[in-house]
């Protein structure tokens, strides 16, 4: 196999024993280090803060993960000054390290793979399969970046001559230092695919994990370190958004800035970062991807039962919590009563509990604030809809709500229109498939979405039509594979920064050109 073929890691199946087994071994190591406390992780030195945030498990509270110091203004300066520092050298290291550092890293995390899967079960609620797709997707972030980055060299070295008269060199060069601020819903993988396409491009950053799975970020820096990465490479910098992360954005030192999360902070960011600080000497860069409103079409000739398989993996997969999940429904009116049936028998086959037990379904949500988000979304949607299913929850020990399907509703009502990020599908009745793509396309979103059909012309007119950065044809809308489907979508949902494809390492990157004169 040449050096760039890319392979995807093979995911476990979850119905063999003996991975069963390994995975229930992983939660025992990882039930081996609960409750410890870390320390911000700057120029690869220990630092302890005046401030720590317990990070807890989900389904179950009351179970305290890791306590995790937070950083302030200080701290960020620190992390900016070691980071410009470590710049100097890293991008004068050669490309052919920084992708060694990535595949070493890829190869500690494959032997680890049940342990980190089973710290996100902990830490993030995750179900055995959907964290041993997030642990495979790491995995596949760190091999098909260094791969890509390798491929990036082949262009470094082309000469482009115009004879007797000048040799020409066309080059990429890294930007400097970045800010990383990472989601919580896909803990390792996107943390991952964000921080190492930065510094396999040459640049060094600031690293700000989401709130909720510190521990998760704090472990991932360990198997950089331990991978060969230089102090000062990458800085983690964990703290409340709204005391550093605004001050990382602003910093005039800062080159560029990878945010995945809401529209709305998203928003914030690019605003922010648009505005030239005093001192600043380039227009940053802000790469952002900002969530959706995904639908699935189903067409009048599709089998019904096949549809509600789709619609409810799409929908209920880690409780809903993924920017791609489908929170709209769109179907044909022919199928729409039988689509509706086999849906409901669907969800209600979805076993909800502790996702530390091999035969979970689904877990809880995120932490308390989602919690309460959601269920003010149920209660809108109590008013906008028919309840079809689900409804309920419970916080007695954990954040757990129910798989929840609203039908009958208007493609104008909120329910259909904001985004919710939780196990909550809104379904709506359509005449025409003409119709069904307006439906789709009314939002201001745009990220994935997928059409159920046996009508090649129909699906033809949705490949034209359909406005979202990742669409499917029969099969559901999330899941995106590194290497072959690279994410990202338009409007509302981002920059379209296609993560896992082979122009994402161009926006860490600037190119030059030079001419010398024969």
């Amino acid at each position: 196999m040449a050096i760039y073929d890319f392979t995807c890691e093979t995911l476990r199946d979850y119905n063999l024993k003996e991975n069963i087994k390994s995975y229930q071994e992983g939660l025992k190591t990882v039930e081996g280090f609960l409750g410890q406390t870390y320390p911000l992780i700057i120029n690869g030195e220990r630092v302890k803060t005046n401030t720590k945030i317990d990070s807890v498990n989900p389904a179950n509270y009351d179970e305290i993960i890791g306590s995790m110091y937070q950083a302030s203004k200080k701290e960020v300066d620190y992390a900016m000054e070691s980071a410009l520092t470590a710049f100097e050298s890293w991008k004068k290291v050669s490309p052919e390290v920084r992708a060694d550092v990535l595949f070493k890293a890829a190869n500690i995390i494959r032997r680890r793979h049940f342990e980190f899967s089973a710290l996100m079960t902990k830490e993030a609620g995750k179900p055995y399969a959907e964290a041993d797709g997030d642990t495979a997707e790491a995995i596949d972030f760190l091999e098909y970046y260094g791969r890509q980055m390798l491929k990036m060299t082949e262009v470094d070295k082309q000469i482009l001559s115009r004879k007797n008269l000048e040799r020409n060199q066309y080059f990429y060069i890294p930007l400097g230092v970045g800010a990383i601020i990472t989601p919580w819903n896909f803990p390792l993988a996107i943390l991952t695919g964000m921080t190492s396409a930065a510094i396999v491009a040459g640049n060094t950053v600031l690293l700000k994990p989401a709130a909720t799975t510190q521990v998760i970020a704090y472990k991932f820096i360990e198997v950089l370190e331990e991978a060969g990465m230089p102090r000062g490479v990458v800085n983690l910098v964990p703290g409340k958004g709204s005391e550093i992360g605004d001050y990382m954005v602003n910093h005039p030192k800062t080159r560029f800035v990878s945010f995945t999360g809401s529209k709305e902070v998203g928003i914030h960011i690019y605003e922010s970062a648009a505005k030239v600080q005093k001192g600043q000497r380039w227009l940053k860069r802000v790469v952002a991807e900002m969530g959706g409103k995904d639908a699935i079409i189903v067409d009048k000739d599709y089998d019904p039962n096949l549809a509600a398989q789709h619609i409810s993996a799409s929908a209920f997969g880690f409780s809903g919590q993924k920017c791609s999940a489908c929170s709209r429904a769109i179907i044909h009116e022919d199928v729409y009563e039988d689509v509706l049936e086999a849906l409901k028998k669907h969800v209600k086959a979805i076993n909800v509990d502790d996702p530390s037990k091999d035969d979970t379904d689904m877990g809880p949500v995120n932490d308390q604030n989602a919690f309460e988000k959601i269920n003010a979304y149920i209660e809108i949607g109590k008013k906008e809809g028919r309840l079809l299913v689900g409804g309920g929850s419970d916080a007695s020990k954990g954040w757990f709500i129910e798989p929840t399907v609203f039908v009958d509703v208007d493609p104008k009502a909120r329910i259909m229109q904001e985004e919710i990020f939780g196990p909550v599908l809104s379904v709506t009745k359509v005449s025409s498939f003409d119709e069904a793509i307006d439906v789709a396309n009314d939002t201001e979103f745009g990220l994935t979405g997928a059409v159920l059909s046996n009508n090649r012309q129909n699906l033809e007119i949705a490949r034209e039509d359909f406005h979202v950065g990742n669409l499917y044809f029969n099969r559901k809308c999330t899941g995106a594979i590194v290497g072959y489907q690279p994410f990202g979508g338009f409007n509302m949902s981002g920059t379209d920064a296609k993560a896992g494809g082979p122009d994402y390492l161009l926006l860490f990157m600037q190119a030059k050109t030079v001419t010398e004169q024969l």
